[in-house]
């Protein structure tokens, strides 16, 4: 019972440090979704330039999309146009950060680590974009697709503070709570169960320390929000700050899901060196930091006060609690989802590969627009896209299968 008291503890502890900064995070990341124009995405990127790479990264490094959620955007603004290189640079940068997990960051690491993950991001994008374009050759796509990314309909005021509540608060928590509680259980454990010089006893061998981590991260999901509470307790238990960096940069940049849709959807090649860039941006920018830059800057400022809360602020209490309840609401959901009841004017089809609402709304989106399509709404429980209208199953796959998912035919 001691060490269910402590984890417990320690989870408690966790979320009450983190609560207030997710929490504007969200907020920013619901506002950034509702009035950032979605035609910068289209208008931007199309190019096969340098000036479209750079661009491309600087637009997905806020964004609060992990590896699940950006790899439909990717695909999607790639059928539209986008060069091989702008779609990689914006795979790249912008499941390894976000508004969201900096302020996380800032919260419990410190300001160099949050500083340090978007200038990472930022670099390895533009330079893993250029890498991508030189590598694969350019081949656009004649823009067939309209996606989620296009024009949205012009809502009110009110309108858009709703829309922007219910995508930070309900849609957005509801991708990423798993992962979180999954991020924040196992910090608890690593640091209840392992002690703080337990990896001491392995030297000053960091490389070693960097392949053994990144071969655990690539295949792994985490997204960047989850993974910073774990990379957190693994700085208390002696792994080096470049290790850690490789773990936050290769776990939410990509797993075995993101590989598998990328090789079918984009091609081979781009595959590779998609990983390619992964693998060796880590382990280059891991080196540095441990080898060249200030080793001080990335030793957490004050690890007992990150875990001795005894004098939480009310704010820290009071957004503790808030999260919690939030976090609670959309597992509720999650556990005893409303199955969407097919009427007789309705097909249904079973389609692969819909892990968030983000792609509910892509899917919904496209295939709303096709033509003689009258309303089309996901089931995410049940993998299932409900289509009202006189459309052809041949249509439906092809729309399904541009957007990057896989199409299983009539359910």
């Amino acid at each position: 019972m001691h060490y269910v008291y402590s984890i417990l503890e320690e989870i408690w502890n966790l979320f009450i440090e983190m609560a207030p900064y997710l929490l504007l995070g969200f907020l920013i990341a619901g506002l950034l979704h509702v009035f950032l124009p979605k035609t910068l995405f289209k208008k931007h990127l199309g190019k096969p330039t340098l000036g479209s790479i750079i661009k491309a990264t600087l637009l997905g490094i806020p964004l609060p999309l992990c590896s699940c959620g950006v790899i439909p955007t990717g695909v999607s603004i790639y059928k539209n146009g986008a060069s091989k290189g702008a779609t990689g640079s914006f795979l790249i940068s912008t499941p390894q950060t976000g508004i969201d997990s900096m302020l996380i960051t800032y919260s419990l690491m410190n300001i160099y680590w949050a500083i340090a993950r978007p200038i990472i991001a930022l670099i390895t994008g533009v330079l893993g974009g250029w890498f991508i374009e030189k590598t694969t050759g350019t081949s656009l796509v004649e823009a067939k697709v309209e996606t989620a990314v296009e024009i949205a309909p012009k809502l009110s005021l009110s309108e858009k503070l709703k829309t922007t509540y219910q995508y930070a608060f309900v849609d957005f928590l509801s991708d990423i709570s798993r992962q979180l509680l999954l991020g924040v259980l196992l910090a608890a454990i690593i640091t209840t169960f392992i002690p703080a010089d337990f990896l001491t006893q392995f030297g000053d061998n960091t490389i070693i320390s960097m392949l053994i981590i990144l071969l655990a991260s690539v295949p792994m999901y985490v997204c960047a929000t989850g993974s910073v509470p774990i990379a957190t307790s693994l700085l208390i238990i002696g792994v080096s700050p470049g290790a850690v960096l490789v773990f936050l940069m290769a776990g939410p940049a990509t797993n075995i899901a993101t590989i598998t849709v990328l090789w079918r959807s984009i091609g081979k090649k781009f595959t590779i060196a998609y990983v390619a860039v992964i693998v060796i941006g880590a382990m280059s920018f891991g080196l540095l930091i441990d080898y060249v830059l200030d080793p001080s800057w990335f030793v957490l400022n004050d690890i007992a006060a990150a875990h001795q809360h005894e004098h939480q602020s009310w704010i820290n209490i009071i957004s503790g609690l808030v999260l919690i309840a939030m976090i609670l609401q959309v597992e509720y959901k999650k556990i005893f989802p409303q199955t969407l009841k097919i009427e007789k004017m309705e097909k249904a089809y079973i389609v692969e590969g819909m892990t968030c609402n983000h792609c509910k709304n892509n899917v919904e989106t496209n295939v709303g627009k096709m033509d003689n399509v009258t309303s089309a709404k996901v089931d995410l429980g049940n993998h299932t896209l409900i289509i009202e209208g006189d459309i052809t199953a041949d249509s439906v796959e092809k729309k399904v299968t541009d957007l990057g998912y896989t199409f299983k035919g009539e359910a």
